[in-house]
Formats: C-alpha cells, structure tokens, sequence
C-alpha cells in the first residue's frame, strides 16, 4: 500500500487528528496512538454497538496500536522521545504552548530525527490573537463565518449538520503532511506544519466569497447562489412528505425539466440572476413537486436528465446501492458497520483493517522493541 513503512505517532484526540490518521492507517502507515491514562474520549462517547464499542472510535481507530504514555512522568516522557527517533511524523492537536511545556516540541524533536515531520493541528493556529481561544468545530465555524451560512427556518444560524472545520482541518493536514514527505525525499529533511482549522475552513470558500470581496459585504444568504437564491438549486417537499433537491442551474437541465412540465416560459427566469426575481420559479416548483412522490421524482429527473437528486436521511444514504458498490458501507465478522475509505487507487489499493486496539494494549509490545533496538 502507498504508505507501508511509515510510522505515525497520534498525540490527537476526538476527531480531526484522529481522522487524518485513520486515513493513512487504511493505506499502510503503522498508526501508534499515544493516549493518556484516561484513555481517548472518544471510547465512551456516544452511541454503542452490541460489543459496547463507541460508533465514533470504531470509525477513527481501526487497524491502529495503543500506547499508554502520562507524558508529565519523567519516564514515560523518555520513552515517547525514544520512540520519536523511530518516527516519520508526529501529529499533535494540543492548545499552542502544551508541546512546548511537555517538553516534546517541534525543536526538541527536530534535533533528535531531522527526518521528522511534525503536524500541530489546532483551531486557530500557533500564530494570531485568537491562537489560544479555546475551540471545538462549532465555535470555529462561528468565527470563519460559516455558520452564519446556515440558516433555520426561522432566519437564524442553528447547528450545522458537518463537523466540517474538524474534517477540513484533518484533510489540509494530510495534503500538507503528504507534500512534506515528498520533499523529504529529495531533502532528507523533515519540516513543521502549523495547521489552522480556521485557515483550512477558509480556503474551502471560492464560490461563495463574492459578496465579500466584490462588494465589501456579508451575503444575503437566501438570495445567494449556492444557498437557495436559484430555483433550481433548492429543496422542495413531496406528497409524501419528504424532499428533493434541485442541484444545477445550467441550462440544458433548467429547459430539460421546465419543457417536460409545459412550463418553457419560466426557463429564462430560472436561468436569470439568482434572488427575489427567482421567486415565480419557486413558487411554481413548489406547487408542482407537492402533487407527487419523492420516488415518482427522481425517476422523472432520472428520464429527463435533471441534475437533481432525493434528499436522503442519513440511514437512507448509508444504505444506499451506491454507498455499497463503493464499498462505503463495512461489515465486519461481527456484523458491525464501518465507514469505507474514500481514497481509491487502481493499483495499491487501500485495506480496511477491523481490528481496535484496546487501551494501552499495545505499549509492553513498543517498549520491547524500543529496548531491544536501543
């Protein structure tokens, strides 16, 4: 697999570090997580299979090894640095200054294995006067300006439905940490990652940062492109009280549907500016999606090419023919589910490997090996 003979320490916790890290476990990184005598939270947060296994540990620490290491023990503190030197990258989600007052910082590392690369994901960054705020997904979505993006209802921001600051950072991460070893290769050099959630949740921005940067102001989210301002890039309800969503406003889909319903009239409207003047649009689609089923729709979109799709509950999608000719949906020997890996390689492919380390199960096996190596 791409990354057999790599050794990754996780010092992460809960779900961006964690993430990343499953990630390249699932294509051959040998994973060591190092947890702190309590243990990942993650073990008992959550719901739980029938072997009282968490759901969320289950999908972020398969096929990894568990190291019990109390970091603020002398002994314990030598033992991870030994284990460093053996090391190609050192991922870390502590607040900015926790490496520097445990002793195991990027310098410190860096003089013992120069070939290291070492990743500090954090929320904000280890720069900045907001790089000691504490933060979890939410409050960075609240502070990049992404939750004022989603909407209730009722016009007010409510929770999003995507850890997407925590998934965004983890995969910046993984890109960033990917090029550093390519270019250890031509170098033999390590390098230092300062992963903001922050920045990476910024950068995933392009198409809606228009009114920002063109006009110096905050969107009107309902009349923007992306979240409802076009009519056929919208939800509608169904007879039977479910959903559908409109999701391309080329025009070759527009005319495709507006034809088929006998409603050409509406076609430049549609394909017209997004905002208030969609409005005729709208209210004609809904009134039109309420006389049928979400079922009968899609196989009207499917008949007539129209870029548009049911919108699904989440048990739905996972159960869905494509998840599972994707291999996005596992079962295991125990007939408990996992999420598939999404990185597909011809050749190499990646394994999913079932296996949950215990905690600390793995720790006497790496100190033997680190005593014996010694």
């Amino acid at each position: 697999m791409k990354l057999d003979g790599l050794r990754i320490l996780d010092l992460s916790l809960f779900l961006p570090g964690p993430y990343l890290t499953q990630m390249m476990a699932d294509h051959g990184a040998e994973v060591i997580k190092i947890e702190p005598p309590s243990g990942e939270p993650v073990r008992n947060i959550g719901y739980r299979t029938k072997d009282n296994v968490s759901v969320w540990f289950r999908n972020t620490h398969r096929n990894k090894k568990s190291m019990v290491l109390n970091l603020k023990d002398s002994e314990d503190l030598e033992t991870f640095l030994t284990l460093a030197m053996t090391a190609d990258v050192i991922i870390e989600a502590f607040r900015p200054g926790v490496v520097d007052r445990l002793g195991i910082d990027h310098e410190t590392l860096r003089s013992r294995n120069p070939r290291i690369v070492y990743a500090s994901l954090s929320a904000f960054g280890q720069t900045g006067p907001e790089h000691k705020r504490p933060a979890h997904d939410l409050a960075i979505q609240a502070m990049t300006g992404t939750l004022s993006l989603n909407l209730g209802s009722d016009g007010e921001p409510t929770n999003p439905g995507l850890p997407v600051a925590d998934v965004t950072g983890a995969m910046v991460a993984l890109s960033g940490i990917l090029m550093a070893l390519f270019r250890r290769e031509q170098t033999g050099r390590g390098d230092y990652l300062d992963i903001s959630m922050m920045d990476s949740l910024m950068s995933w921005l392009p198409n809606v940062t228009g009114p920002v940067f063109a006009e110096n102001r905050a969107p009107v989210v309902s009349n923007e492109r992306s979240f409802g301002g076009y009519a056929f890039f919208s939800t509608y309800k169904t007879s039977d009280g479910k959903h559908i969503a409109l999701g391309g406003v080329e025009y070759k889909f527009v005319a495709n549907m507006l034809q088929v319903l006998g409603r050409s009239d509406l076609i430049e409207i549609a394909c017209g500016p997004p905002g208030p003047a969609q409005e005729p649009v709208k209210a004609c689609l809904r009134k039109i999606f309420a006389e049928k089923t979400r079922e009968e729709w899609d196989t009207f979109f499917n008949e007539n090419d129209v870029c548009a799709a049911p919108v699904l509950d989440l048990c739905e999608a996972f159960s869905s023919h494509q998840a599972h000719a994707r291999k996005m949906v596992l079962c295991d020997g125990d007939s408990n589910f996992h999420i598939g890996t999404p990185v597909k390689y011809l050749e190499e492919p990646g394994e999913v490997v079932f296996d949950l380390p215990d905690l600390g199960e793995h720790t006497a096996e790496i100190k033997r090996s680190l005593a014996k190596n010694a």
